[in-house]
């Protein structure tokens, strides 16, 4: 605690000054702890072992005139949150900083994957990304553990994976390309062999044409990314106001009973917009509806994501919490067990996440 005061001071001091108007992002949060940090120890950290937060790449290069135009948007975000708090380097080496610590950053999630924050782990950051990863990269407190979900030969590289593996080989080199700036070339993207499973059409007498499918494919891609953005500026600011919740909630039924014409309701698309009604559902406290969505997820999920996955751990979790509310005893205990399966391989068996978990199980 002692040692983590000056970043706690950094903070609260711009916190005092600003009140209710003190709204940086994650990102500029992050960085100003960096900076910070910098100051009080110029040596490397602990966590610097085998790269040092210097030596992140930035692919400042690769940046497109908008890539830069947000970045210049935190810095002006940065300077007028802890300006008199911060010493600043110039104008260019804090766009190389930006740079690094959106390619290079974690975020922290809960249990659920509820978001917690935003870190930078530069050793961990070592590692390349695969869409087949063998281990998996988890948080207790400030630490970040990675554990191995596969057998991995003595010198076989270890990889992990940078985004969600839900979406298909496209989408997933899509944003790659967008937050990384590469293509991969693991197994799976080589073969695509589970794009078919996850892009599942609705055997009808009369098939859908393939221009069909293409335009629902491109409908789902952009109604997802709408949804994104109404969730980021709406739904975030104005959080208080459940007839904004039933806004996006009517969004996600219109897009499920569009793409449903085509889609199985195994398709990731209609499990991404499954996946955003559970969530206002549980906002809005209706644990009946969030259920039903669950149900149709976990199974899907469990075929589509990779072993152990925490995705599939979350939504066991989630089915479990919901089924002990609603009084189904039986189903919660399974659900929770099956979520506890994968978590202990993930989480290691001593994370406080699954002692908890235990405890909610004891206590029904």
């Amino acid at each position: 605690q002692k040692e983590d005061w000056p970043m706690h001071k950094l903070e609260c001091a711009a916190m005092c000054a600003f009140g209710q108007n003190w709204n940086p992002s994650e990102t500029v949060r992050l960085t100003a702890r960096i900076l910070a940090k910098q100051k009080i120890h110029p040596e490397r950290t602990q966590s610097e072992k085998l790269l040092a937060v210097k030596e992140f790449e930035s692919h400042l290069d690769k940046l497109d005139n908008e890539k830069r135009e947000l970045i210049q948007n935190d810095i002006a975000a940065l300077h007028h949150f802890y300006s008199k708090h911060l010493e600043y380097p110039d104008n260019a080496a804090l766009v190389v900083l930006f740079a690094q610590v959106n390619c290079n950053g974690f975020t922290i999630e809960d249990e659920e994957l509820s978001h917690l924050g935003s870190a930078i782990f530069p050793d961990v950051a070592l590692m390349n990304h695969s869409c087949c990863p063998n281990v998996i990269v988890t948080y207790k407190g400030t630490l970040a553990e990675v554990r191995a979900v596969k057998e991995i030969e003595p010198g076989e590289e270890v990889f992990t994976s940078y985004i969600d593996l839900l979406y298909p080989t496209e989408d997933r080199n899509d944003r790659l390309r967008d937050s990384y700036f590469f293509n991969c070339d693991c197994r799976e993207c080589i073969t695509k062999e589970k794009d078919k499973e996850k892009l599942e059409i609705r055997k009808l007498n009369d098939p859908p044409s393939a221009e069909t499918i293409r335009d629902m494919i491109k409908y789902a891609r952009n109604v997802i990314e709408e949804f994104r953005r109404a969730k980021h500026y709406k739904y975030i600011l104005y959080l208080t106001l459940i007839a904004l919740a039933c806004e996006l909630l009517e969004i996600c039924e219109l897009s499920l009973d569009k793409m449903g014409a085509v889609f199985e309701d195994s398709n990731v698309y209609m499990l991404h917009m499954m996946y955003q009604a559970m969530g206002v559902c549980l906002y809005v406290q209706d644990w009946e509806g969030a259920l039903r969505y669950g149900q149709k997820i976990i199974r899907p999920y469990s075929k589509h994501y990779p072993s152990y996955s925490l995705n599939v751990a979350s939504m066991w979790l989630k089915l479990g919490r919901l089924y002990m509310a609603l009084e189904n005893r039986t189903a919660g205990v399974k659900a929770l067990k099956r979520a506890i399966a994968i978590m202990e391989v993930a989480h290691g068996k001593d994370h406080p996440y699954i002692s908890e978990i235990k405890k909610e199980l004891e206590d029904h």
